[in-house]
């Protein structure tokens, strides 16, 4: 079974979003709702330490491939230790159905848990510290207004930034409703309010609207 500490190294090169501490918190997260679940622990936790193994060093070029390439090497490791053929085939099925995009949907309860444990990772305090800093890698501003096409399709303007706050649109505010078990559902509910509220007041704070609207006190007198 591989080990948190053997996971490390995997991660050395990773980009600060999907680095060794966010492989930590799925590991964690997976675990716990593994364990609620009832579904195979090892299989869940070999999976979510090998989840991002490949491709998320900041220069990858293959960032939108990392599932497949991760879980080709989950096989080179698995192998290498030994486990049967079956049980890496559920550990690579878990790693390709992980990504948000993936068109392999998790069919297993243990490909579930893995998928919601590394969805909740995008909500919440740590939800936002990730998404600001996936804008600021890429280049993209924390907030930029979204254009009314991107409001009614999803897709941007030909000179539109994809900000953070793009990202939430489009993605981050839908993912409660994505998720799988019903643990991780009710543990997306708070999450998800703490991400919605942050991007209330970075807007408020962003356009000043939240010196402009207050309530003005004259000087008193001397």
């Amino acid at each position: 079974m591989p080990t948190l500490e053997q996971a490390r190294a995997w991660y050395a090169q990773a980009d600060p979003v999907h680095d060794f501490e966010h492989v930590r918190r799925v590991y964690r997260m997976a675990e716990y709702l593994a364990r609620v679940e009832g579904a195979d622990l090892e299989i869940v936790r070999a999976a979510s330490l090998l989840h991002d193994a490949q491709g998320s060093a900041p220069s990858a070029a293959g960032r939108g491939a990392h599932h497949l390439t991760s879980a080709a090497f989950a096989a080179q490791v698995l192998r290498a230790e030994g486990w049967p053929a079956e049980r890496i085939q559920a550990v690579q099925h878990c790693i390709r159905a992980h990504r948000f995009r993936s068109q392999e949907p998790p069919q297993t309860l243990e490909a579930q848990v893995v998928f919601d444990a590394d969805k909740l990772d995008v909500l919440g305090a740590i939800g936002v510290a990730r998404a600001l800093v996936y804008a600021s890698l890429n280049g993209m501003p924390w907030y930029a207004p979204p254009s009314p096409q991107f409001l009614r399709e999803g897709s941007r303007l030909p000179d539109e930034p994809h900000s953070a706050y793009h990202e939430y649109l489009f993605k981050l505010r839908h993912i409660p409703q994505r998720l799988y078990t019903a643990t991780a559902r009710a543990l997306a509910q708070e999450r998800l309010r703490y991400l919605e509220e942050f991007f209330e007041h970075l807007i408020q704070e962003w356009e000043g609207k939240d010196f402009h609207d207050a309530h003005r006190f004259d000087r008193r007198p001397d």
